[in-house]
């Protein structure tokens, strides 16, 4: 399988994760297992909605303004553009804050999904709207994440599901995924090792 784009999360996978959702819970007033605070907000009532987004919205521009790359981060994109491989951003954090993160590093990516754009993940909306953006087949495409969400909206869109194990959880969210990586270096390995299945295949 020649892999024709890879989709990476943002905060947790392209950069080192400095949001503290406990305490965004914490602080909105939401119990401390709530799957997704997102929806969550979108389920209060108008004037305590308008406060936690206020609340979510600061933590997200904080987190950044105060981004970090993973340390393999750019070797990598550039990597994948050598390659002629598309790059895309699919992330539940906002289109202002990936755009700081982005202009804070100088990073390039031929494109992106936050949540303004559509229903985020897990829908698979984002793969398959970057898909067809890149006009690249889902299975040919590596969603890249550290968290569950992130690996059922690739396994919704029918594309490889890539865990980057930097979540405390990350152990829980195994099952859910096709490869499991401690860097990001090693999703090299991963599109040398399916070219080779391909050429091993055509041989």
């Amino acid at each position: 399988m020649p892999v024709q784009s890879v989709l990476f999360d943002l905060d947790g996978t392209l950069t080192v994760p400095l949001l503290d959702f406990d305490l965004i819970r914490q602080q909105i007033g939401l119990p401390p297992d709530c799957p997704s605070i997102l929806a969550a907000i979108e389920n209060l009532p108008e004037t305590h909605r308008r406060r936690a987004w206020e609340i979510l919205c600061s933590h997200e521009e904080h987190a950044a303004v105060h981004s970090e790359l993973q340390p393999s981060a750019k070797p990598l994109l550039d990597y994948l553009r050598q390659k002629n491989i598309k790059t895309g951003i699919l992330t539940r954090n906002s289109r202002q804050c990936t755009q700081t993160v982005l202009a804070k590093h100088r990073i390039t990516v031929d494109g992106m999904i936050t949540r303004e754009d559509g229903p985020p993940k897990p829908d698979p909306f984002g793969v398959l709207t970057l898909c067809r953006l890149f006009r690249s087949s889902p299975r040919n495409t590596l969603v890249v994440g550290d968290f569950l969400h992130d690996l059922q909206a690739a396994r919704q869109a029918g594309a490889p599901a890539v865990l980057f194990k930097t979540h405390p959880r990350a152990d829980e969210f195994v099952p859910w995924a096709d490869f499991v990586i401690h860097s990001l270096d090693e999703i090299r390995l991963i599109i040398d090792n399916l070219s080779d299945k391909l050429e091993g295949n055509l041989a």
